[in-house]
């Protein structure tokens, strides 16, 4: 897994890589373990930042079945909005260089 300019940014920690997975898919939902295989984090890592993302409500679920549930990113969390603009201005400016590079 390539390592994104937020993780390289924020530092390689489970928390940021969980965040990191949640907002590179936005929009769609997973289950526990499917974000954990996105973040590439071991399960007890997860579990560990879990709380946290839940207690910040960074995160919601979308759906339930059986014992299953599936989160997403929290787009109606102040913070969760504030992520995603800084990640957008993360892009913008890293776009430029990029294109420079590559001419």
């Amino acid at each position: 897994m390539q390592e994104t300019t937020f993780v390289k940014l924020f530092g390689n920690s489970p928390f940021v890589k969980i965040l990191d997975a949640f907002i590179d898919n936005i929009g769609t939902d997973y289950s526990k373990k499917e974000i954990q295989e996105l973040a590439g984090i071991s399960k007890a890592a997860l579990f560990q930042h879990w709380a946290k993302l839940e207690n910040l409500e960074l995160i919601k679920i979308t759906r339930e079945f059986g014992n299953t549930k599936l989160y997403t990113l929290n787009r109606e969390n102040k913070l969760v909005q504030d992520l995603l603009k800084f990640e957008m201005q993360l892009i913008e400016q890293s776009t430029p260089k990029i294109i420079a590079i590559a001419k």
